[in-house]
């Protein structure tokens, strides 16, 4: 009898551990887009940060969290499994455990590679390439292929395989910006390495893995379309970027940004051949992971880069011309509907995966109780939709907003440090409701602040007199107790 009812509870558990599987799986929205009608549901929740997503073996998925997990995930049973824990990363801010990439063969090569943050005696922090090997559901025998010099941010770290067997990595500046254009330097680069972790005998520069410089900071890396790579590139306070990636090419940072369209831009590109972008966004939008998509499947994606935003919140479709050298068209979906997007998965099938990031060290605001989440997005059928609500993936613009309206360029240029309601992030980014600086009755120390920059801060000296007087002028009435204005004059003495 006893054992029975041992069997009868087992049995009770495991259907409720399916019915919690399908739930999570089933529960779809719909959204129109062009002529398609998208269907999006969430196919894993409450992680930390699934800082990226890989299509594993036998069409499972591999994903990590940024704490210093990587698991393996069956989208058909929903069951997923723990194959690593990391015990050395260094988890702070924008640090931790960041790109992963699978061979192209796990039979032959059964190499996991990842790119993650840790500490060395005397508490110096360094990034790290390291290779594992796959077997019987868990990863051994690491190797490491690099170890460099890390800062407390632009770690860059998006990994891919090449066609060719190559090892592909971006690296950030460190917020170090000389290193850039240092070739001797690995950051601010594209690294190109053999799966053994040797520097390839085809790269640009003898002797060494860097097949590209002048970056500040490349969390997207991707390939296709015509046999082209692709990067996405933080700006600073301007030009986030989407570039195609070329052998030995010079993308400018920090003596360029974005297009080659400035005086002090021009005298340095006489000498050094610049690539300029595809495409390029002020104010910037944060891009995160980028994926080339040639399915069929979703027809509304076809031949278009897609690539995640974590402050704009939202996904852009870049429709590219048939050469992969254009960008036709940007379509943003899903603005402000699942939060901070991170991670971005093309599958063989043309299943698309997209990874929240809103348990981050920068939340736009109070993460949902089901955060963060792994979103699956297809084609819907009619049989699908029948009698369901269905929403638009592009957002009309209800309202539209003047240039130099002083809360929208606020929102635009100050909120995603200072937030929305002026309270910043503690430890990080402070708060204006507490600042001396924008309490004080004489604004000239504010003005000369945002003009020229302060620690991380970026300058702001690119907007004009108006858009800076508004700026200003709102932060003093709003966080600064209805300080008095900022005036256009007072900004143009001070840009003297």
């Amino acid at each position: 009898m006893r054992n029975s009812f041992y069997l009868c509870w087992v049995i009770l558990v495991l259907m409720a551990a399916c019915r919690h599987s399908e739930s999570i799986q089933s529960t779809e929205v719909f959204y129109t887009f062009g002529k398609d009608t998208l269907a999006v549901s969430t196919v894993i929740d409450q992680l930390k940060v699934p800082w990226e997503i890989l299509e594993g073996p036998n069409h499972s998925l591999w994903f990590n969290e940024q704490q210093g997990k990587v698991w393996s995930f069956n989208p058909k049973t929903g069951k997923r499994k723990l194959l690593l824990v990391l015990t050395d990363t260094y988890l702070d801010r924008t640090s931790g455990l960041l790109g992963m990439a699978l061979s192209h063969d796990m039979e032959k090569e059964p190499y996991l590679f990842l790119a993650y943050t840790s500490k060395v005696p005397g508490k110096k922090q360094v990034s790290r390439i390291v290779r594992y090997t796959y077997s019987l559901d868990t990863l051994i025998n690491p190797v490491v292929i690099l170890e460099y010099p890390a800062w407390t941010s632009h770690f860059g770290a998006r990994l891919k395989i090449a066609p060719d067997n190559k090892l592909m990595v971006t690296t950030g500046d460190g917020d170090q910006h000389e290193n850039a254009q240092n070739i001797g330097s690995p950051n601010g680069k594209i690294l190109r390495f053999n799966l053994d972790g040797s520097v390839p005998d085809d790269n640009p520069i003898p002797g060494s893995p860097v097949w590209a410089w002048g970056l500040r900071n490349s969390q997207g890396l991707t390939y296709g379309l015509a046999g082209k790579w692709y990067i996405s590139e933080h700006g600073d306070a301007i030009e986030d970027e989407v570039n195609m990636l070329r052998m030995g090419a010079n993308y400018g940072w920090p003596e360029v940004e974005g297009y080659v369209d400035t005086k002090k831009e021009q005298t340095f590109a006489m000498d050094s051949s610049i690539v300029p972008p595809l495409k390029a966004w002020t104010p910037t939008i944060a891009p995160a992971a980028i994926g080339a998509y040639n399915s069929d499947k979703v027809p509304g994606f076809r031949h278009s880069l897609i690539l995640a935003t974590l402050k704009q919140n939202a996904l852009h479709i870049l429709r590219m011309d048939d050469k992969g050298d254009r960008i036709l068209a940007d379509s943003l979906l899903f603005e402000h509907e699942f939060g901070r997007l991170r991670s971005v998965c093309v599958t063989s099938d043309g299943e698309v995966y997209i990874g929240t990031s809103n348990k981050d060290w920068n939340p736009n605001g109070v993460p949902q109780k089901n955060d963060d989440r792994i979103l699956r997005i297809r084609i819907a059928h009619k049989r699908d939709v029948k009698n369901q609500r269905v929403f638009q993936a592009i957002r009309p613009n209800a309202i539209k907003v003047g240039v130099n309206d002083a809360e929208h360029l606020y929102q635009n240029y100050c909120a995603s440090c200072h937030k929305s309601d002026g309270n910043g992030v503690k430890n990080t980014f402070p708060s204006l409701n507490a600042s001396v600086i924008v309490r004080k009755e004489d604004p000239q120390l504010l003005i000369s602040t945002v003009l020229n920059g302060r620690k991380e801060m970026p300058a702001f000296n690119f907007l004009d007199k108006q858009q800076l007087a508004a700026i200003l002028t709102y932060v003093r009435d709003r966080f600064g107790d209805k300080k008095s204005a900022v005036t256009e004059q007072m900004i143009a003495e001070s840009k003297k």
